[in-house]
């Protein structure tokens, strides 16, 4: 379990910081820039939380994702090396991304097709989701970028989980705004 009882160790005043496993990087790396996006990501869910009491199913799943999330964020920290640690690092594993897959398909199960694409609106919960759905594109985008950089190596397992997390995101926005009924949807050329 993780102790933390000093919050500043002015060890990252010289633009750096510690990954899990000991070597330290610049704190504009591209492996810090992964697993920090996926604490925006996770922030941004939190906010999305503050609106999601009256939808419980929904509210659980989210509270899980964001458990996940900190999983990722300990998973990217600590990347796989030639020599292994002499601890079992923290990964995420399929199930994890099963049980995303699994509660898309629930949620999406009672959503209304659509018939054009979706606008961020709606209810408060809603905005704040596809808010946190488009954070978590953009951590998928420099986990990829990451996973194709030479030396360094980004799990399938955890590619998968934040491509499926921006999916469930989307899906828990429909149903969060009435079950798609309430959905803002793009009209092409409507300002024309």
């Amino acid at each position: 379990m993780v102790k933390l009882n000093k919050i500043y160790t002015r060890t990252g005043d010289d633009g750096t910081t510690a990954l899990v496993s000991g070597p330290r990087r610049a704190k504009h790396d591209l492996r810090v820039e992964a697993y920090g996006t996926i604490d925006e990501t996770n922030s941004a869910i939190g906010v999305a939380r503050l609106h999601t009491a009256d939808l419980p199913e929904l509210d659980a799943m989210l509270a899980l994702i964001q458990n996940d999330l900190f999983d990722l964020g300990a998973d990217l920290a600590t990347p796989e090396t030639a020599e292994p640690p002499a601890y079992e690092p923290l990964r995420i594993v399929k199930s994890q991304v099963t049980r995303l897959e699994q509660d898309i398909d629930r949620l999406n199960a009672e959503l209304q097709p659509l018939k054009s694409f979706v606008l961020p609106g709606g209810s408060a919960a809603a905005v704040h989701l596809h808010l946190a759905r488009t954070i978590a594109r953009r951590a998928e985008r420099l986990m990829v970028a990451l996973a194709r950089s030479d030396g360094e190596m980004v799990s399938a397992a955890a590619l998968q989980y934040v491509n499926r997390l921006s999916d469930f995101l989307f899906v828990a926005a429909r149903h969060a705004n009435n079950g798609g009924k309430a959905d803002v949807l793009w009209v092409p050329g409507k300002n024309r």
